[in-house]
């Protein structure tokens, strides 16, 4: 079967998963299109890994249906597996074999062997800077090695689609910069990326982003149209003494949440205000808890507070 090049890198339709009493996965339905790297948030629990796990073809669905990289995730398990590569969250490479017998395995493992091996070896090591590591041991590496390393493996076959679960869960800022350079540069060249990540600020450089809440896709769709739900929902206050005055503003009418940020208030509305009609409640909340406001000013939405707001939601319906 031929795929067409303008199909859906990832399509899932009513896509489910039960396992015993528990719905892990429930009515998935999601279109991922090809070359974007796509986020996919949501707390511990919330069904991202089994949902994972059923579009690279290894747990399979109880309801609905999904095609990967025009394939059928029931009928073309094997194409799936061809087209596609995955990092696990956790090292899951051989400590004690270098960083070339790393990938050399993982590389066989796909079918890549000896000059192609070695071809992709050294298409992928300059990039991802394992180059003068080749010969050290895989767990001598740093953390942020160790996730070139894995990312490297998973490309051994130059998939058309990469699945990466927290690709930089403690890394540092600097090596995480330096690895979101190497995935933007992925993207580029065709490769599509589905990435699970807990840093909403990653969530912010995904072309596209899904969240997650106990087995439900909530949303999905471009950070900048998202965070467009919360517009004219947040003001934020700055304070001396922040948990008194977050305590205070939190039992205002109409007021959906509070939380700190050193010493601003990120006030978010259950529903669209004018930040100046509700600066007069908001000074007064804060002068009967005795605690001095300097300011009040209108907030712009982030993926946080959007990610936040739907915890509430899901929070409130249980």
């Amino acid at each position: 079967m031929s795929v067409d090049a303008a199909d859906p890198i990832v399509e899932t339709e009513g896509l489910g998963r039960r396992f015993g009493g528990v719905d892990a996965v429930v009515d998935l339905s999601l279109q991922i299109e090809r070359g974007q790297i796509f986020g996919f948030l949501g707390p511990n629990g919330a069904g991202k890994t089994t949902t994972i796990k059923m579009l690279c073809g290894l747990v399979p669905p109880t309801s609905g249906r999904a095609r990967v990289a025009g394939f059928d995730i029931g009928r073309e398990r094997d194409r799936i597996k061809r087209a596609t590569g995955y990092m696990a969250q956790t090292f899951s490479l051989y400590p004690d074999l270098t960083v070339e017998e790393n990938f050399s395995f993982f590389a066989g493992a796909y079918g890549v062997y000896g000059r192609a091996a070695a071809r992709r070896m050294d298409e992928l090591f300059g990039p991802i800077e394992l180059d003068e590591l080749r010969r050290m041991q895989a767990g001598r590496l740093s953390g942020g090695m160790k996730q070139r390393l894995a990312l490297a493996c998973a490309l051994a076959h130059a998939p058309e689609l990469v699945f990466l679960d927290e690709p930089t869960a403690g890394v540092d800022p600097a090596n995480r910069q330096r690895l979101w350079d190497f995935l933007y540069a992925l993207c580029e060249g065709g490769t599509s990326l589905f990435v699970t990540t807990h840093y909403l600020d990653e969530a912010e450089r995904c072309h596209t982003v899904g969240f997650m809440l106990e087995g439900r896709l909530m949303a999905h769709g471009e950070p900048h149209h998202m965070r467009e739900q919360l517009r004219d929902r947040l003001v934020g206050v700055k304070v001396r003494r922040a948990v008194d005055a977050m305590r205070a503003m939190r039992d205002l009418p109409g007021v959906e949440d509070v939380t700190i940020h050193g010493r601003e208030l990120r006030v978010c509305y259950d529903r669209r205000i004018d930040w100046r009609a509700v600066e007069p409640a908001l000074r007064a909340a804060a002068t009967q808890a005795a605690v001095p406001i300097e300011q009040v000013y209108a907030l712009e939405p982030t993926l946080e507070d959007l990610f936040l707001s739907y915890e509430r939601r899901g929070a409130a319906t249980r």
